[in-house]
């Protein structure tokens, strides 16, 4: 099993400069690539200071100068924002500035507030539907002369340019979680991206047997591969873990928050969090957490990697948008790497 870094620009208010926050990013990437992780994911989001990455292409690009060999993908690209034409044209671009190390992650989106502000009257179904649509498009148009007649994107024959350097095009992943989302990622040839978010290791589980149940469906399909993401904390002490777990609830609090849109938002940012708003999701109390997420001592974290291994997880990302502070998540991935990876050479 190989390891990847998970993260955006995570913002909960303007104290920092977010020069300063783009430079300490690209730190921890670098940080994964001498750690010897194999790629470092940037997502695509709109408004929100609890994500800020409205174009991750523009991320990766840079990223590609300050890197030599992580590859580097886009976890995810949200389909429905998005012409096929103009997506494949971009990937195309960094996969070449990059030197053939791009990822192509894509998803239908998360966010009822984005696609309020950028696709007013979208919902989740027809969003999907909408990803499923574009996937097919992508493959032919980095391909070359392709056509669409379909009833989300009319467009005579194209090529997009420039062209992959990855060829027929870059790895391109699907972010599933229901059974039909896994079956159209396997028959599309894609690999597959989940994340149990909080809900412990029964889903995680229950992810590998979807994805499974989607192979054995298409046989005719070499397997893909499968990314697990999900928070990750190894600390020294007790103490510490137990400080990442507060953290923890306080991330996945906001997270519900932005889902539910259940907080005044001014500049792009949420009202604080009261005491009460915590409590309101027992589900992420911090003792919750720590039986729900990958967090404690090196020994511990191992022992949890190990049996997701065993399962057949081809990569596990780490998950470092947390609430925490930057060197708080420095020291967290240096540990992973120093004590946890080895365990997997």
């Amino acid at each position: 099993m190989k390891f990847s870094l998970f993260l955006h620009v995570e913002r909960y208010d303007d104290r920092t400069p977010i020069t300063q926050q783009l430079d300490e990013m690209t730190e921890l990437v670098q940080i994964a690539e001498r750690g010897g992780f194999e790629a470092a994911w940037v997502g695509e989001h709109h408004g929100m200071g609890f994500t800020i990455a409205p174009n991750p292409f523009v991320n990766l690009a840079y990223l590609a100068a300050k890197t030599e060999r992580i590859r580097l993908g886009t976890g995810t690209v949200i389909a429905p924002f998005w012409h096929p034409i103009k997506l494949a044209g971009e990937a195309g671009l960094v996969d070449a500035i990059s030197g053939g190390r791009l990822d192509l992650g894509i998803a239908r989106g998360a966010y009822m507030f984005e696609y309020e502000r950028l696709f007013p009257g979208l919902d989740a179904m027809e969003a999907g539907a909408r990803m499923r649509a574009m996937v097919p498009l992508l493959q032919g148009l980095f391909k070359g002369d392709c056509a669409a007649d379909g009833p989300y994107w009319q467009f005579p024959t194209t090529t997009s340019l420039p062209r992959p350097v990855q060829g027929p095009f870059p790895p391109m992943w699907i972010a599933a979680r229901d059974p039909h989302s896994h079956d159209f990622a396997v028959a599309q040839g894609c690999n597959v991206q989940v994340t149990p978010l909080a809900s412990g290791d029964g889903e995680v589980s229950a992810l590998m047997e979807r994805f499974n149940a989607a192979c054995a469906a298409h046989p005719e399909v070499p397997r893909p591969k499968i990314m697990l993401l999900m928070h990750t904390f190894v600390g020294a002490s007790d103490a510490e873990v137990d400080q990442a777990c507060r953290d923890l609830q306080a991330f996945y609090c906001h997270f519900m928050k932005w889902v539910k849109k259940e907080r005044p938002i001014q500049q792009g940012l949420m009202e604080p969090l009261r005491q009460e708003d915590l409590d309101a999701f027992p589900q992420f109390a911090p003792e919750q957490l720590r039986q729900s997420l990958v967090v404690g001592k090196p020994a511990q974290v191992i022992d949890r990697l190990k049996s997701y291994e065993a399962l057949g997880y081809d990569q596990y990302s780490f998950w470092i948008d947390n609430h925490m502070d930057f060197e708080t998540k420095k020291r967290t991935l240096e540990n992973f790497i120093a004590h946890v990876v080895p365990a997997f050479q």
